[in-house]
């Protein structure tokens, strides 16, 4: 098992990404399936993965599923760390968190709690309760009802050694680098929009110096390219690879709803690995849409 101290300085070494979960014909989990893609991204220079994420439809997942998943993910993934998804309310996360432990997960990255909005020491309590039930480490998902200002996070910090990150899919730059400029770097800063790399630059100029890509899954060396491109400073390159392939990309994905995670799972088996449909309530890319995303992948696979 991973110290959380470890998983804190990988998380910052590198770009990250959030394998999809293959499904069969019978709409179950295709461990063979999951084994292949994970270990051919693993090839690649992700640093950390995460399984059974939101890109992985952790939302659609029964409970029982995920420590399998992550026990997958950590037989084909070699040496990268695998942290887990987890959520729900309180009760639910904390098992989530503690049975993802016991299946060899890293980390745990605590999505938002389910429908409702909750107080900041509703949300305290909550993060406290799930960094408490583990001895991993665990980043925490700003998004949507859970939302944390930055003095909470603060006494969170104080209260809970083992939170090592904060994932931001807000949008709010503002509160993010409030938050970056007065918790430092007792945590590792991830970006954490849909399709990040629309807004990397907007972060890492807020003091978030990486993110997850979901593109990675299927256009792996595109995706490391284009992180190298912004750790460097090289806008020329991220704006051309913006323009080409992210911009192209978007327009897909702003088809319908739920297509953040949809055009990924296309984009997957498109490139080779037989992943399945995605699940209800999210559907599938229609025939004229794989089409376009076959096209735009195409210049980059080999």
């Amino acid at each position: 098992m991973m110290h959380y101290d470890e998983l804190k300085v990988a998380l910052g070494a590198g770009l990250l990404s959030f394998p999809v979960t293959p499904f069969d014909g019978n709409d179950s989990f295709n461990a063979d399936v999951y084994h292949k893609h994970v270990a051919w991204l693993s090839s690649f220079d992700a640093t950390v993965l995460f399984a059974a994420g939101g890109t992985g439809e952790f939302f659609s997942l029964a409970p029982a599923e995920v420590p399998i998943i992550v026990a997958a993910a950590k037989a084909a993934a070699g040496d990268t760390p695998i942290v887990a998804g987890c959520g729900y309310g309180t009760k639910m996360a904390v098992s989530l968190a503690q049975a993802s432990q016991k299946a060899g997960a890293d980390g745990i990255l605590l999505l938002p709690h389910y429908l409702i909005d909750a107080s900041q020491a509703g949300l305290f309590s909550h993060i406290k309760a799930v960094c408490d039930s583990v001895n991993i480490g665990v980043m925490v998902y700003n998004r949507d009802n859970s939302i944390l200002q930055t003095n909470t996070l603060l006494r969170l910090c104080e209260a809970c050694p083992n939170l090592v990150g904060f994932k931001d899919g807000s949008g709010d730059i503002g509160l993010v680098r409030q938050i970056t400029a007065t918790v430092g770097d007792r945590l590792t800063y991830l970006g954490g929009m849909p399709t990040a790399e629309l807004f990397a630059d907007a972060y890492l100029g807020a003091g978030v110096t990486t993110y997850s890509s979901a593109v990675f899954n299927f256009v792996p060396a595109l995706a490391q390219q284009f992180y190298t491109a912004l750790r460097a400073g090289d806008h020329k390159q991220t704006e051309k690879i913006l323009k080409d392939f992210f911009y192209p990309f978007m327009a897909i994905r702003n088809r319908q709803k739920g297509y953040a995670v949809s055009a990924i799972k296309a984009g997957v088996k498109i490139v080779g690995f037989d992943a399945g449909s995605v699940r209800s309530p999210l559907t599938d890319l229609d025939a004229q849409e794989m089409e376009m995303m076959a096209e735009l992948i195409a210049p980059y696979t080999p």
